[in-house]
């Protein structure tokens, strides 16, 4: 039985509605935690939903906001900020998803692939805090990372009194959410178990492992062994550790065993399922996070709806948490939508975006905010970038080279570096763009990994944006691939024949900036990242990449006949 008691959140009374039980239609019951000033008057509701546990969002009105590095960062409270959200007259419902925290039910595989749709959940949850007395039938949803891929889900459902949703630093390809360009990134590893910076999912005996579910013993025996001979895999205890004992490891272990995107990614992909929102819209993403800014935009794209925007802020990347931030934004919108209050969010440009340099906001109705003309920029020797392509063939040019050791050996990071003049013009670039690299390796396998640099003359330099991909993942796909926006299926490999030279064809995620006069824009190359860096640092621990495995020579052509080089969105003069 659900009780109410009265909190003070710093010298503010606030009721709450603790452990409310919410039917689901197969009868399973979530639980939630309701927050208001008072339950007597009717009021919007703002709906949370996540696997990370309602009382750890709690702490929200108890922790001030941390930036990271701080100790006290949490990457799972993200629910937002609870006073705030009863502060401006709101009913803040904060539940946990099916298996997790105490809600009943199995939550099998991730995002519940193998269950009950999470979008159904969602529907049912939001129309039963609708119906109550301290609801007037108008509600929204907030948080970001996993609470924003919920609002996705659930607004694709089109639950009848969910009027609009405002989702920042949401997670939307769910393959994309974890291999980048098909190189793993640990991140999700965190954000489920729990490691350096994140509680992790809360989790319960009834959360499954989807391969356990579905395959025979037999079966997950062979597809151990495949990703056990991986010589990355090897090279790495924990994912070693996670394949051999995958209990209590479920979420962790189906994403390791599905290396390749596929059905079960692609089933409930909210990018696919936006086509079905019908309700009002607000995307936000901060550059610095180039996949999950990629997909934000294919999801505003894929959006039908008539009242949708978009914003891209500005680097760097990470939010407080708790989750503090766009608040401002978020009540603006659900004044408009859930209150009726006529505030005039509605008429406001759809696009907004933050262009890096000059540090200043340009609008439009659609992305890119600007007309662009994409091209090329070829790497040169003696480490330059240039808009003139090499003469020469590769018995003059030559190539350049690295050769990286596995990390089993070495922590130093083989790179080769370009770099265009000092600037005399500003180089203004708004878009998607594509690294054309023509390599040779010794190996059947290797990552590519690209970070591009904005280099003051101070020496000073901030991250543009980055591409990655795996070498026995380059196949593209024909139909939706153009100019300046490579799309690889990431559906199988191709294993690299040693000696030979292939065309590698890197996607580099969207981003704007402006390289103003007196910089200049640099681009790295190598197997492996730095696992600490002035990027780096501003992201949790663990938000790195696999290492390769494998002691690996690389050979970077850039002759006549093998013009590697960069293809960029150049804003087009007026």
């Amino acid at each position: 039985m659900a009780d109410i008691r009265s909190i003070d959140a710093g010298g503010r009374a606030i009721e709450v509605h603790k452990d409310l039980e919410i039917p689901m239609r197969d009868g399973v019951k979530l639980v939630g935690d309701a927050y208001a000033e008072d339950f007597a008057t009717p009021r919007p509701a703002l709906v949370a939903l996540s696997p990370y546990g309602k009382e750890l969002q709690a702490l929200a009105l108890t922790i001030p906001p941390q930036r990271r590095p701080s100790p006290l960062w949490d990457g799972c409270i993200e629910a937002g900020d609870i006073a705030r959200v009863v502060e401006n007259g709101y009913v803040h419902v904060i539940g946990d998803l099916r298996g997790s925290g105490g809600s009943e039910g199995e939550h099998i595989g991730n995002y519940n692939a193998g269950g009950v749709p999470l979008g159904e959940d969602a529907y049912d949850f939001i129309e039963w805090v609708a119906a109550q007395p301290w609801c007037d039938g108008n509600v929204g949803m907030i948080g970001i990372s996993y609470f924003g891929s919920m609002q996705v889900l659930a607004a694709a459902e089109r639950p009848p009194s969910l009027k609009a949703i405002f989702v920042s630093g949401g997670h939307y390809d769910f393959y994309e959410t974890t291999y980048h360009g098909g190189v793993m990134w640990f991140m999700p590893r965190a954000a489920r178990e729990g490691r350096g910076g994140d509680s992790g999912w809360a989790f319960t005996d009834r959360i499954k492992s989807r391969m356990l579910e579905t395959y025979s013993p037999e079966e997950l025996k062979a597809k151990v062994a495949e990703r056990l001979a991986d010589p990355d895999v090897q090279a790495w205890p924990n994912l070693v550790h996670t394949l051999h004992y995958p209990v209590h490891h479920e979420a962790w272990f189906d994403i390791v065993t599905n290396d390749l995107d596929g059905e079960w990614y692609e089933e409930r992909n909210p990018v696919n399922l936006a086509k079905n929102i019908d309700i009002p819209v607000w995307l936000k993403m901060e550059q610095g996070r180039g996949w999950t800014l990629d997909s934000t935009i294919e999801t505003f794209l894929n959006i039908p709806a008539k009242s949708k925007k978009l914003t891209i802020g500005p680097y760097p990347p990470m939010q407080s948490r708790p989750w503090v931030e766009d608040h401002d934004e978020m009540f603006r919108w659900y004044d408009k939508w859930l209150k009726g209050i006529d505030n005039g969010v509605d008429t406001e440009p759809a696009v907004e975006v933050f262009v890096e340099g000059t540090r200043e906001y340009v609008t439009a109705e659609t992305w890119p905010p600007k007309d662009v003309e994409y091209k090329s920029l070829y790497l040169r020797g003696r480490q330059k970038l240039s808009t003139e392509p090499e003469r020469f063939g590769a018995d003059v040019a030559g190539y350049e080279g690295y050769f990286q050791a596995p990390i089993i050996t070495t922590d130093q990071i083989a790179m080769l570096t370009w770099s265009t003049p000092v600037l005399e013009e500003p180089m203004e670039l708004i878009g998607t763009g594509a690294f054309h690299l023509f390599a040779e390796i010794d190996q059947d396998d290797t990552n590519f990994v690209a970070r591009f640099w904005d280099y003051a003359p101070n020496g000073k330099r901030q991250l543009v944006s980055t591409a990655y991909l795996k070498a026995s993942q380059r196949e593209l796909d024909p139909e939706r691939t153009t100019e300046g926006s490579p799309i690889h299926p990431h559906t199988r490999k191709v294993p690299v024949v040693p000696g030979e030279i292939n065309e590698y064809v890197l996607r580099i995620y969207p981003f704007a900036a402006t390289i103003l006069p007196g910089h200049r824009l640099v681009v790295e190359l190598s197997a492996n990242e730095p696992m600490q860096d002035e990027h780096n640092a501003l992201l949790p621990p663990d938000s790195f990449h696999l290492p390769i495995g494998r002691p690996t020579t690389h050979k970077i052509y850039r002759d006549a006949q093998h013009p590697s080089r960069l293809v960029l969105p150049f804003v087009t003069r007026v």
